[in-house]
């Protein structure tokens, strides 16, 4: 009996070193050669903190970007409640939904085609990017609530546009927090409320 005894607790004990110490030891260590991004990618403005780069947030005001619909939580962006509406692209739910987002933004732009990040949610539903195609869409309501000519908000927007991750993963986007940081900048206005 102690012959099997003693393997079973030097493993034990042995894995419990290398994974319950040494391994969140040497991961710690290497999350502090990336402090930016170890320490959740926290955005400042102004000496506080408005916001993460990774975790998107709902701007309803006329002249901020505006993010892409989030099924997190009741009111949208609950970082406690992250997750997507599950529903299947033959859920009736979903397809009204869609529809009622397209008329919205029909409505509101004008525009015949709509991205179609402007009516989906991500699977998180903390998305903090959108298409250039839907920030180019928003470019006249921001113009217009900012004071400015629409050239000259698509023209942040261009800056701001991030390319395919190594060249070639996932598509162009546009990240709605840096974005609506740098139309403040450029034509000053109220700063995202903190995070």
């Amino acid at each position: 009996m102690l012959a099997l005894l003693r393997p079973a607790l030097v493993s034990v004990g042995l894995f419990t070193l290398l994974l319950g110490l040494a391994y969140p030891l040497a991961i710690t260590g290497a999350a502090r050669l990336m402090p930016y991004q170890a320490d959740g990618s926290v955005v400042r403005s102004g000496g506080r903190v408005v916001g993460s780069e990774l975790i998107g947030q709902a701007f309803a005001q006329p002249q901020y970007l505006h993010g892409r619909p989030s099924a997190a939580g009741a009111d949208g962006y609950d970082a406690s409640a992250s997750s997507g509406s599950n529903l299947g692209p033959l859920n009736p739910d979903l397809a009204r939904r869609v529809a009622e987002a397209a008329a919205a933004q029909r409505a509101e732009t004008g525009a015949a085609v709509i991205p179609a990040d402007a009516v989906t949610t991500s699977a998180s539903g903390l998305d903090p990017h959108i298409s250039p195609a839907y920030a180019e869409l928003q470019a006249p309501r921001i113009a217009a609530a900012r004071g400015v000519a629409p050239e000259a908000v698509r023209a942040v927007i261009a800056r701001h546009v991030e390319g395919r991750t190594l060249g070639f993963i996932g598509q162009p986007r546009v990240n709605v927090l840096m974005t609506n940081l740098a139309l403040d900048a450029a034509f000053g206005g109220r700063q995202p409320p903190p995070r």
